[in-house]
């Protein structure tokens, strides 16, 4: 069993690092009866659940238990009534009344199974789905959004082919973050550009306040000519230093180009903005509240998840081709309930249900579904008494009391990778349709028809025309997008 702590994933992950920066030319590898599938999806839109999404408490709901004292937490199953959807025989739970209404336009997967890892690691198991490969690795792994780049190119050549929206990197197990969320070995210009705040993003795409746009020029053309300049080594290789130098040239293009006007979101018609939005979360507010655990930190960004998927809907309306919205990962926040787990469920899910449906809808609208694919998704799944598998369990995390007194332990606190849920919409996938079956009773585990992360990712790939045995050569030996070129695209979700 691998039991790494997150000291050896740093340690590792900075050593494949500096071994990525020292690499050549990451040359494309692929054999002549691999080669790429007709494209379905031009744009990819991953909605990041971070932190642990409980699959009894959203899409695969199972017999409600309310709240009562002195329960027994064996026989709670979910803490929430089910609701019916727009498609008949799927069922969501209390909270999801919007995203209910949109199920006939997606397809819905209950059976995700995550890796066995041993101890759990939430940034350990986000490294695994977002790049396809359980660290630590010897070299760097791209992220999926910088394979999605390199390998496709931009859809716009001014719009950055790979956006990250939502994520800091100053909190929590941030450095474990920033391990993955990387272009790895492929190079600087297929890195993600970061918008931690969405409402913000448009000051990520403009000259610093005060600086003139004469200084901010002769700064751009002086910080190229010292990367120029530098020796082989302080960059990585020749490879890399052009890579980061192109890099320099993209978001100067994007300064200066009318797309840039996509990432302001005061542009946006007040009445629209509302749409993504929580009930009364005031639209013309900016989230940037602080870190605490005491409900305040919930209170002051409620709104940020659905700027998120606003901002999504203008990029992939200007050619952006990879956009990730994360919920954010903080630990003990958000989706990771370790505590409180029915109160933060149900804060979570007034963040998501109105987004995701809108960004359907508006989608939808402007005749672009058919050509984007979204995929929401988790790390893992949460129960209340299993850590891990039933049959893999590993050491318990959270204590559990033999009878529930307090509504703090009324929820699935404990991280389950048995099953999980990933929700599917546009680029050629079906519409209105199940995939996959769980038990009715604890454990409710995958029973049927089981989905891991190298066929999820080729499923994607396909969508996009990319094979899941393209390789990239890195220190003399491939490294497929897939694990080992073994994943498999899953047929039965296509239309």
């Amino acid at each position: 069993m691998n039991t790494c702590t997150r000291r050896d994933f740093l340690k590792t992950a900075s050593a494949a690092t500096l071994g990525a920066l020292a690499a050549g030319y990451p040359r494309q590898l692929l054999a002549a009866e691999d080669a790429p599938p007709p494209a379905r999806a031009d744009t990819l839109i991953v909605l990041w659940m971070a932190g642990g999404m409980a699959h009894t408490e959203t899409f695969d709901p199972k017999r409600y238990t309310p709240f009562e004292k002195g329960l027994d937490p064996n026989a709670v199953l979910s803490t929430f009534p089910s609701i019916p959807t727009a498609v008949d025989g799927i069922r969501f739970s209390q909270g999801l009344e919007r995203l209910a209404r949109v199920m006939d336009r997606g397809t819905l997967i209950r059976t995700y199974t995550a890796g066995d890892l041993g101890f759990i690691l939430h940034s350990r198991h986000q490294y695994h789905w977002h790049t396809g490969y359980p660290p630590p690795q010897t070299v760097a792994c791209p992220h999926l959004g910088a394979v999605i780049a390199r390998t496709l190119g931009p859809l716009n050549p001014v719009v950055p082919a790979f956006i990250n929206i939502g994520q800091r990197f100053d909190v929590g197990e941030g450095e474990e973050l920033k391990a993955f969320t990387t272009a790895g070995f492929l190079g600087s210009e297929y890195g993600p550009f970061n918008i931690p705040f969405p409402d913000q993003a448009a000051d990520a795409v403009r000259p610093p306040a005060g600086m003139t746009p004469g200084r901010f020029e002769s700064r751009e053309k002086l910080f190229k000519r010292l990367v120029a300049a530098s020796p082989i080594g302080r960059y990585g290789s020749e490879y890399q230093k052009e890579s980061l130098l192109r890099s320099l040239d993209n978001a100067h293009r994007l300064l200066s180009s009318p797309a840039a006007k996509a990432f302001d979101l005061s542009l946006e018609p007040i009445e629209n903005v509302k749409k993504y939005l929580p009930e009364g979360v005031d639209p013309t507010r900016r989230f940037n509240a602080a870190q605490t655990r005491d409900g305040s930190y919930e209170r002051e960004t409620l709104g940020r998840f659905g700027l998120g998927c606003l901002l999504a809907r203008r990029l992939c309306e200007v050619g952006a081709r990879y956009i990730e919205v994360t919920t954010e990962y903080i630990p003990f926040l958000n989706w990771d309930t370790h505590e409180n787990g029915h109160t933060r469920a149900a804060d979570m899910k007034r963040q998501i249900d109105g987004a995701v449906s809108q960004l359907i809808l508006d989608l939808e609208e402007r005749g672009l579904l058919n050509r984007t694919l979204i995929v929401l998704a988790s790390e893992f799944s949460r129960d209340m008494m299993t850590e891990g598998k039933p049959d893999k369990k590993v050491k318990d995390q959270v204590e559990v009391p033999d009878r529930i007194e307090d509504m703090k332990h009324y929820g699935m606190h404990r991280h389950f990778t048995d099953a999980g849920c990933v929700l599917l919409f546009g680029g050629g996938i079906k519409r209105g349709f199940l995939y996959g079956r769980t038990a009715d009773e604890r454990p409710v585990k995958t029973i049927e028809n089981p989905v891991h992360i190298e066929d999820l990712h080729a499923t994607i790939y396909t969508a996009l025309g990319i094979s899941p045995r393209l390789a990239y050569e890195v220190e003399r030996r491939p490294f497929y997008v897939t694990r080992d070129g073994l994943g498999k695209p899953i047929e039965a979700l296509f239309a």
